[in-house]
């Protein structure tokens, strides 16, 4: 579907439709991988500038698994990471005029299918493959259904829950675009959008930065705790 809720298609290659959120995501993939290696390219004993800021994002990512999944688990730390900082670009990046991709369910549901195969595989992998599928027939063999259903709801509420508070507020600053070059026509009679410059600036704030650092963090945090409560 282009348009609406759906992956808006920005241009074509030999047929094939690329959205904007596969652009904007190669985008903030290009901005990792550039800072990451201006970051580490020359490491130093007493630490400068790039560098300092690059040990201070790791340690405290580190931090946050050690203390939320603790000291056995901190190898899930690079992935973590990772994701955090990609969410996290992915929401902020309406501050920048583009689309964000987790504006697009099919980025959402993507990162919340990893999130699911993680918890059952490394489940599966802690407690041998048996014993974690008679966990599906606790506390009795006839709830096997209600147990298969709670888990099939993991990564449906992870990934609507990011995609719905991304899209809410895409679609609240359209609105708020909308009314105001409207506005701007009656009141002053002409079609340049004054009013636009400058009041939707908290809102940005808000939608943008506040509440997309947010939602990454929350993302995060969840996946943790969901392998946290698999592996144990």
């Amino acid at each position: 579907m282009e348009g609406g809720f759906g992956p808006i298609v920005a241009f074509e290659i030999f047929g094939i439709p690329i959205t904007q959120t596969v652009t904007t995501t190669w985008f903030i993939m290009a901005i990792v991988i550039l800072l990451s290696y201006l970051a580490t390219r020359k490491f130093e004993k007493n630490p400068k500038n790039a560098q300092n800021m690059a040990e201070i994002v790791v340690d405290t990512i580190n931090g946050l698994t050690r203390q939320t999944m603790g000291e056995a688990n901190i190898g899930f730390a690079p992935y973590i990471g990772t994701l955090i900082i990609f969410i996290a670009l992915s929401n902020i990046a309406g501050l920048f005029g583009l689309r964000p991709p987790t504006a697009d369910v099919n980025t959402t549901m993507g990162l919340a299918i990893m999130t699911f195969l993680m918890i059952h595989f490394f489940g599966a992998k802690s407690k041998g493959v048996l014993p974690y599928m008679k966990g599906f027939l606790e506390p009795f063999a006839a709830l096997l259904p209600l147990n298969i259903m709670g888990e099939l709801a993991t990564p449906i509420s992870l990934g609507f829950r990011l995609f719905g508070n991304i899209i809410g507020g895409v679609i609240i600053m359209n609105l708020l675009y909308g009314a105001l070059a409207g506005l701007t026509t009656k009141l002053i009679g002409i079609n340049i959008p004054i009013l636009q410059v400058g009041i939707p600036a908290l809102l940005h704030v808000y939608f943008d930065l506040f509440a997309g650092i947010l939602q990454s963090f929350i993302f995060t945090m969840l996946t943790m705790v969901f392998v946290s409560i698999a592996i144990e």
